[in-house]
């Protein structure tokens, strides 16, 4: 199937991943539409698309029927990847169970009923937990430590049922750590790359959780959002559960310093402090099933996506003093949001 001229939905199209996948889709000169409730989610991240004949964009929950609904309509692709993420489940685990699991089921079902011609869903390597071998394949046992891992995880077994039992055409796809421009620095949606960089940008001190020997595998997120697009576009995929990975295993010890350096910021410490609750502590993967596929590699390298991600933040219109006001260090110890 060739996804040029296609009429998708993205559901959290507006945050992170969806905004990168929103990119590609347009210049493929498909219709895109996005469902989006702007939790995590900013309009200045699809701004850029609005006037566009090609883009519209949808207010909505993927938790509310009617939003799921008026979303599918006229649809050929669907990619599900909103979902509330993994520090904000350790301390509101059933709102994110509602979104990431149930939200799922829902969108699913919707996709069906509505006789889509594929549906690709983004699932994370947090399904597995922490790695018992390396690299890790999609056999690898699937154990993971937070709600977020788990409701991601039930998306992917609903996936898989309505691809068994009513035959659709699914493809779930399993990021493993994805960074770059647009990635989320701010409250629990915060993770290590970005949050970091603001920090080092006002001079701030980078915090390592631990011991920092936790490792993980980035991929830049065009090359994510990319692998996306091919999933959806190779009928060899279809009822397949495939990694994406980059081939590069880094320690969050090395990573803060990498950071620190990239900055130059001569304020800059690294701090070591307790554990976060439910990390993983190693994850790599193996991508020789979704690269035996199709021609998929990454094309950034990590130190060059790296720089153009602190970059990005450096040139924040709103300012690297603002971008530090939403960094809120544990960002998994808030308890209302």
């Amino acid at each position: 199937m060739k996804i040029t001229g296609k009429s998708c939905l993205v559901t959290g199209g507006a945050g992170f991943i969806g905004s990168h996948l929103v990119d590609v889709l347009i210049k493929y000169c498909c219709k895109v539409r996005v469902l989006d409730n702007f939790i995590n989610g900013k309009p200045d991240n699809i701004s850029h698309h609005f006037g566009n004949e090609n883009f519209q964009l949808l207010r909505g929950s993927v938790t509310d029927p009617v939003d799921v609904q008026r979303a599918v309509q006229g649809i050929d692709v669907i990619f599900h990847l909103a979902c509330l993420g993994v520090r904000h489940s350790i301390a509101h685990p059933f709102e994110n169970h509602r979104v990431n699991s149930e939200g799922s089921l829902l969108v699913s079902d919707a996709s069906y009923r509505a006789g889509v011609e594929r549906f690709i869903y983004c699932s994370s390597s947090e399904v597995y937990g922490t790695a018992q071998y390396v690299p890790m394949p999609e056999s690898h046992p699937t154990n993971p430590c937070t709600v977020y891992g788990a409701g991601k995880l039930a998306g992917e077994a609903y996936t898989r049922a309505y691809h068994r039992t009513y035959g659709m055409a699914t493809v779930i796809v399993r990021p493993f750590n994805t960074y770059g421009p647009r990635s989320h620095h701010e409250g629990d949606a915060g993770e290590m790359i970005p949050k970091s960089i603001v920090r080092a940008l006002n001079g701030e001190p980078i915090m390592v959780f631990g011991d920092g020997l936790q490792t993980r595998d980035f991929t830049y997120v065009v090359d994510t959002a990319r692998s996306l697009v091919i999933a959806a576009e190779n009928d060899s995929m279809i009822g397949q559960t495939l990694n994406i990975g980059s081939d590069v295993e880094i320690s969050m010890k090395d990573l803060a310093y990498k950071i620190a350096e990239m900055v130059g910021n001569p304020k800059t410490e690294i701090l070591f402090t307790p554990n976060r609750p439910g990390d993983v502590f190693r994850l790599f993967a193996d991508t020789k099933k979704f690269m035996g596929l199709c021609d998929w590699e990454p094309q950034v390298s990590f130190d060059e996506g790296l720089a153009m991600t602190v970059g990005f933040f450096r040139n924040h219109p709103l300012g690297i003093e603002a971008l530090m006001e939403g960094e809120s260090g544990r960002n998994w110890e808030e308890v209302n949001k």
